[in-house]
């Protein structure tokens, strides 16, 4: 090769558009691990893996083509620790996952694979990072970590039945010295300005649930509030259909207790989390380290009213409840 051909084969590769070098440089097979605090087939873990997986695609990432994706799925203990030690052995490029459980499995497994959650509320007090801003270690990701959040979920039940007086939380107490602890804890500083009694029923007996709700209906000016956490998202439809029956008000979380009949959700739009939750895995692939990428917050939050719910309920949503609404199902 004649010495001016080198250089205008140089000055060409030097030009080249980024996007094409981009492509060149990622072209060899990478893998990425999923596992999702959800059984099988739930309609909401498939709108959260269809959204990380719409946005790899967007940054360059094609299944198939430069990607293979490992999703595991499953809800009780031993399912998921059997999950992520499955991942962990296969030793994808990242590892995705939502939920406090399924963070803390896999954690516990690996210190060294990168790894990216969604949805998992208050990090930092789950010991999962250092700190939002200086993760350090493995894991990073993108939180709901608005600690005042859950306060707002009282303030809506008031807000809907100014006559409330009592409100239990749907909780696991073995939880209440981690990922739940914010939530729990914003609720019970709120309440007395609100004039309003907290008390816990205990999620982790689903037989016995019914019968705790039935105790708490039995008494007059009651409402409840159903924590963000990966029971209660299980739990949802078992959840909707007590309030239902008692005809108890009850603030949820997200969108999707609001959907499947629950009276009304606030919470951040975990679609979103899931999409960023790519975007970090893109920068991952492409040779940053989790350490390096602070764990973001939710920007992004939703009101919505199931005005087919309240009407069942016998009660009139404020107008200027509505008119604030992100959503309002009829």
């Amino acid at each position: 090769m004649r010495r001016r051909d080198f250089f205008a084969l140089l000055g060409g590769a030097v030009l080249a558009p980024p996007t094409t070098l981009r492509a060149q440089q990622t072209e060899r097979l990478r893998s990425v691990g999923v596992l999702i605090n959800y059984a099988a087939g739930d309609p909401e873990g498939d709108r959260r893996i269809g959204a990380l997986k719409a946005t790899l695609t967007a940054l360059g990432w094609v299944e198939g083509r430069n990607l293979h994706i490992e999703a595991r799925w499953g809800v009780d203990t031993a399912v998921v620790e059997k999950n992520a030690a499955e991942l962990v052995e296969l030793a994808p490029d990242v590892i995705v996952t939502n939920a406090p459980p399924s963070v803390v499995a896999v954690r516990r497994l690996t210190r060294t694979i990168p790894v990216v959650f969604a949805a998992v509320t208050d990090p930092t007090a789950l010991g999962v990072v250092q700190s939002l801003s200086h993760p350090g270690g493995n894991l990073t990701g993108f939180s709901p970590a608005e600690v005042g959040l859950s306060a707002k979920w009282l303030e809506l039940l008031k807000q809907i039945v100014p006559s409330v007086r009592r409100a239990a939380v749907f909780s696991n107490p073995a939880n209440l010295g981690g990922g739940d602890t914010a939530q729990f804890e914003a609720i019970v500083a709120a309440a007395p300005t609100l004039g309003i009694a907290v008390s816990l029923i205990d999620n982790r007996d689903r037989a016995a649930i019914e019968d705790h709700v039935t105790e708490f209906a039995a008494k007059p000016d009651g409402g409840l509030i159903v924590l963000r956490t990966a029971e209660n998202i299980v739990l949802r439809k078992t959840l909707i259909a007590l309030a239902e029956q008692h005809r108890l008000p009850a603030v949820y979380p997200l969108r999707l207790f609001a959907v499947d009949g629950g009276l009304i959700s606030y919470g951040s739009d975990v679609t979103e989390e899931f999409r960023g939750a790519a975007g970090y895995v893109d920068r991952i692939l492409r040779g940053e380290k989790p350490a390096d990428l602070p764990v973001q917050t939710s920007t992004k939050y939703e009101l919505v009213i199931n005005l087919k719910t309240a009407k069942a309920f016998g009660l009139a949503i404020p107008q200027t409840l509505l008119a604030t609404a992100d959503e309002v199902i009829e």
